[in-house]
């Protein structure tokens, strides 16, 4: 069965997904695929979001709240049922079972896609002029192709930066996408600003400043963008500068 036989929507989720917190794997017995993520119950408000727009591919039970683990706390699980669209999804993004970036099919994600992507593994740095994109699990090579398809296809300028961490009991070394201009920075932000639902995942999108008509200028871009009201906006604007040392008064 063709992916195409999904929704775009759902098409554009699981895409997204594969590039933060979603899996697709075909667990034995079964021979198809099944799409899954998980997120802290911090994020629940996101993650119920997120499994509202999957219905074509869930089951009854299609979600669970797992207890503490090794992320720390509690998370909650989505897990969609076994389907065949899903398996040729699974053929065209995995290689002898691992995600295997290809343009092939990064030329199928959309603005919604770059949107769950920045929501799973996206970070505001440095004041929030500048950004991450937490791809440590995937190979220098195939990150520049991730870097090339964002310049070309969204105009994004992003970097690749080396970082050093303890795994295993053994120094290793990752690689992740860095946005370290805060005009690509709003560029990217621009793209996905639209494709916002979630209220509680707006701290991710929000830009601060000390000048207060900057502050405005840009609270009211991202209530025009995402509907959401100014007050709302700017009442995370409040609580996100009160955990920024350099913004609080």
């Amino acid at each position: 069965m063709n992916p195409s036989f999904l929704s775009d929507q759902c098409k554009e989720i699981i895409l997204g997904s594969l590039l933060g917190d979603g899996s697709l794997k075909i667990n034995k017995p079964y021979k198809n695929a099944r799409f899954s993520f998980r997120h802290s119950v911090q994020q629940q408000e996101y993650f119920f979001w997120k499994s509202s727009q999957l219905k074509e591919i869930s089951g009854e039970a299609y979600w669970w709240q797992q207890e503490k683990n090794g992320l720390g706390g509690r998370m909650l699980r989505y897990q969609s049922r076994a389907s065949e669209s899903l398996t040729a999804l699974y053929r065209q993004t995995h290689e002898k079972n691992r995600l295997v970036i290809r343009r092939r099919w990064l030329n199928q994600l959309g603005p919604q896609s770059l949107a769950i992507w920045w929501l799973d593994d996206g970070s505001l740095i440095v004041n929030t002029r500048r950004g991450v994109l937490c791809t440590d699990p995937f190979p220098y090579e195939e990150q520049k192709l991730l870097a090339r398809y964002l310049l070309v296809t969204w105009g994004v300028r992003v970097s690749i930066g080396k970082i050093i961490r303890m795994h295993d009991g053994a120094i290793r070394e990752y690689y992740r996408l860095w946005i370290r201009s805060s005009e690509e920075l709003k560029k990217f932000l621009r793209i996905i600003l639209p494709y916002m639902r979630v209220p509680s995942m707006l701290p991710k999108v929000l830009l601060l400043y000390r000048d207060s008509q900057l502050q405005q200028r840009w609270i009211s871009e991202v209530s025009n963008a995402t509907g959401f009201s100014e007050k709302l906006i700017e009442s995370y604007v409040i609580r996100k500068k009160a955990g920024w040392k350099a913004f609080r008064k």
